[in-house]
């Protein structure tokens, strides 16, 4: 199948990269997910607005210098951590061993422009609220594999953002 991709200039894009049958790799392997995402940095010029590790999927938005890099900055980081894990699929599928692949990542993932700052604004806090949202934390505040505490450093969020009380404000965002 043929995707068509966006690729608008100096836009933003949030992407969710999922792990293989949802397992739950990200978190425990969080040194090598961040040396991936450096390996990337290395070869692309891109930043990384806002990010939320979950322990088998990860949000991001990112904002590369060149558009149509951002699927092999996605493909780099894929690699460099699937090279270096010792997870992977126990029996893969021909598919995967046919293509020389470990069966780590979901081999597709999500993609959406973001158009507008309204929309960046909802994208960011969507992506802050992501461990509330699937029981990983009770608070925003209390998962630190979030770029939500930077943004609390620059006076972005207040440090109770996403706390309870706030749930009708936020539950309705969802881009999954």
């Amino acid at each position: 199948m043929n995707y068509k991709r966006v690729f608008v200039p100096n836009s933003y894009v949030h992407l969710i990269i999922v792990a293989y049958n949802r397992k739950d790799i990200f978190v425990e392997n969080i040194q090598l997910l961040r040396a991936s995402f450096k390996n990337a940095k290395q070869h692309f010029d891109f930043d990384i607005i806002a990010i939320c590790v979950l322990p088998n999927h990860i949000h991001m938005i990112l904002n590369p210098d060149n558009i149509k890099e951002y699927p092999k900055i996605i493909t780099s980081i894929k690699y460099y951590f699937s090279k270096n894990c010792n997870v992977g699929v126990e029996t893969p599928t021909y598919g995967y061993v046919n293509k020389g692949e470990k069966g780590v990542f979901q081999r597709r993932y999500f993609e959406h422009t973001i158009c507008s700052q309204e929309e960046l604004n909802n994208h960011i806090n969507y992506i802050h609220y992501n461990p509330v949202k699937h029981g990983y934390a009770k608070n925003v505040k209390d998962w630190k594999y979030s770029s939500f505490h930077k943004f609390v450093e620059y006076k972005f969020y207040n440090k109770n953002w996403g706390c309870y009380t706030d749930i009708e404000n936020i539950k309705n965002l969802d881009f999954e």
